[in-house]
């Protein structure tokens, strides 16, 4: 297991004691112990259908907009929802799959606008498709009109403080993670991106200055088979991505512009049998591609080549406070490691 596993997967009584994964974060996250602590709200999604303005008692939307303060969201049995609008998760809010075989597919997907500490775990999601503007219920029972939303699974706006771990993902109508608006301290680990052309984006537009302030993790996850592109695709900010398994890719594998910083460390990169052997990609922004790009002990096969833009450290290290460190596995071992990406297949009370 990686450290994160390791953390609450060989407890046997994980099912009782779910909220010990707050404590096994890492990353610019950081450890994410603000969720639980105090009066935590355990709320148990017992009714897969959704109605986005006046969600019924027991759906996933009533729990995420009439339930204040910290809320620990469970799933009775296994259910497939299809979210007629957007989902618009509330500040210190967990969604927690784990033991229950959840896709939330065939609708509209997840929105973290301008909250914190947010925790989404173990959820299954695909065929998220975009929806015209209309009105929604927010947190805190608030309706808000929304404007037209491209079919994003999981998208971040000015949001801080969000771990997404151990999800599947795959073959939704625009990105898979979105991260953007000035969001920042964000760890994206464990998660199974397969299937999909445009899987991560980091950072809004080119011309969204407040995204060179962003600091994403990316670790532990499997991207592929069939992944295009943006794995991720990073502009202004910073990422750190690491200990990752890339099975092949199609145009590039991790891409940036305006002038972003990656460390790419201890990755495994498995190069397509044909077409571009080439990880990265860089945008010319009309003064030469001077984009931070660094290699750090990663390891190539089938052919696959990595175009570094940095000496050295270059100035590039993640910095990580004592909270966000973690010790980085040998890139050799990630095929063990990332062999349980994505929503695992707990059954019950048993072991995941």
């Amino acid at each position: 297991m990686n450290l994160i596993d390791q953390c609450w997967r060989k407890n046997p009584k994980w099912w009782t004691q779910r909220q010990h994964l707050a404590s096994c974060s890492v990353g610019y996250a950081g450890k994410m112990t603000n969720n639980v602590g105090g009066d935590v709200i355990q709320y148990k999604v017992t009714d897969p259908s959704d109605n986005p303005v006046n969600p019924n008692p027991g759906t996933l939307r009533y729990g995420v907009t009439h339930l204040s303060g910290k809320v620990w969201i469970t799933f009775q049995k296994g259910m497939r929802i299809k979210l007629e609008k957007p989902l618009i998760v509330s500040s210190f809010t967990t969604i927690d799959g784990r033991g229950a075989n959840v896709h939330i597919a065939g609708g509209a997907g997840l929105l973290l606008k301008k909250v914190t500490n947010v925790i989404i775990h173990g959820l299954v999601i695909h065929h998220i498709r975009p929806h015209t503007p209309g009105a929604v219920m927010g947190p805190g029972k608030k309706m808000e009109t929304m404007d037209r939303i491209d079919g994003d699974a999981i998208r971040l706006v000015t949001s801080s403080k969000v771990w997404i771990d151990h999800n599947t993902l795959f073959e939704c109508e625009d990105g898979l993670i979105d991260v953007t608006r000035g969001s920042t301290g964000i760890t994206i680990s464990n998660n199974w991106f397969r299937n999909h052309n445009k899987v991560m984006l980091l950072g809004h537009d080119d011309g969204f200055l407040r995204d060179k302030e962003m600091k994403v993790t990316v670790v532990f996850n499997h991207f592929g088979p069939n992944c295009k592109q943006r794995m991720p695709r990073v502009r202004h900010g910073y990422a750190h991505v690491v200990n990752n398994l890339y099975q092949g890719w199609g145009l590039y594998a991790i891409g940036g512009s305006m002038n972003p910083s990656v460390k790419s460390e201890a990755n495994l990169f498995i190069a397509p049998n044909s077409g571009n052997k080439e990880v990265t990609w860089r945008k010319n922004n009309g003064r030469g591609m001077v984009s931070n790009f660094q290699s750090v002990r990663d390891v190539f096969e089938n052919g696959a080549c990595f175009s570094e833009t940095s000496d050295g450290d270059g100035g590039i290290k993640p910095n990580y406070n004592h909270e966000q460190y973690f010790q980085v596995a040998d890139a050799r071992t990630l095929r063990s490691l990332t062999r349980f990406s994505g929503a695992l297949k707990c059954r019950g009370k048993s072991r995941c």
